[in-house]
């Protein structure tokens, strides 16, 4: 692994220890026990079958289109020879931009819909659930970032600190915690907090077809998908697909071919 991946590996298990440590102190929502060893083994059983996939196939594709970028002078930041510092809070805003519109066509489309479908077939919400997320949409999502990569001209550090920043506010956003709520509303008003994520996690499906940010909220509002809270109370409210509540649908190998199958 190279120094890039070994910067982004050692902030998301820093950032994955604090957040599971938050969790167990002081959880939000109760969780159900008897379910959590097959979570965990299947949350992090896609973890490391994408990590593996992504390894033998596309690898670091980001970081060296960035640097072919570069090289060939391609790009808005290469052709317009722009500042260090502007064109990277160029690059993660279009970057976070990019990703709000993959999220939510994701749910639009149908055959995307069915890849992501694992990542909200997750009958419980917190840091693992991060991480739950098809192999085959992992690959797809950083070939579709790349595009922008390259489009923008992006520096390979602002492309380092995006693709850390994503998956740290990933952890984040799906921790099974909350914050008081006068700070949760002055947070929301720039970044996705836990409490806004959490309602695109609700089994209803207006709420599910919400709050697609990952790191600014502003897309939400911008595009009009926000939605500001659940019909019912947070602790109330059922987490997960309706029609993929079975223990198959939450195994491993049952995640695994969850594109493939009919509700």
């Amino acid at each position: 692994m190279d120094q890039n991946g070994l910067l982004r590996l050692g902030i998301f298990a820093a950032i994955l220890a604090v957040m599971a440590l938050w969790e167990a102190i002081a959880p939000y929502r109760p969780k159900e026990v008897v379910r959590r060893p097959m979570r965990w083994l299947t949350n992090f059983g896609l973890l490391l079958v994408s990590a593996a996939l992504a390894r033998f196939t596309i690898g670091a594709v980001m970081i060296a289109t960035a640097i072919w970028a570069q090289q060939q002078g391609l790009g808005l930041n290469n052709l317009v020879g722009m500042p260090a510092l502007l064109g990277g809070l160029i690059t993660i805003i279009v970057l976070d931009c990019a990703i709000y519109w993959q999220h939510r066509l994701a749910h639009m489309i149908p055959i995307l819909w069915r890849f992501h479908r694992v990542h909200h077939c997750d009958v419980e919400f917190d840091v693992t659930t991060a991480v739950r997320f098809h192999p085959f949409e992992i690959v797809a999502s950083a070939l579709y970032k790349s595009f922008f990569v390259l489009l923008i001209g992006a520096d390979p550090w602002a492309v380092v600190i995006y693709e850390s920043m994503l998956s740290g506010f990933a952890l984040f956003n799906h921790g099974n915690v909350h914050l008081p709520k006068s700070l949760d509303r002055a947070l929301r008003l720039l970044i996705v907090t836990p409490d806004m994520h959490r309602v695109h996690h609700s089994s209803v499906m207006d709420e599910t077809n919400s709050n697609y940010g990952n790191i600014l909220s502003v897309w939400d509002r911008l595009f009009v998908s926000y939605t500001d809270h659940t019909r019912t109370n947070d602790h109330d409210m059922q987490i997960g697909l309706e029609e993929f509540r079975d223990r198959n649908s939450q195994s491993l190998l049952g995640v695994l071919w969850l594109p493939f199958r009919q509700p």
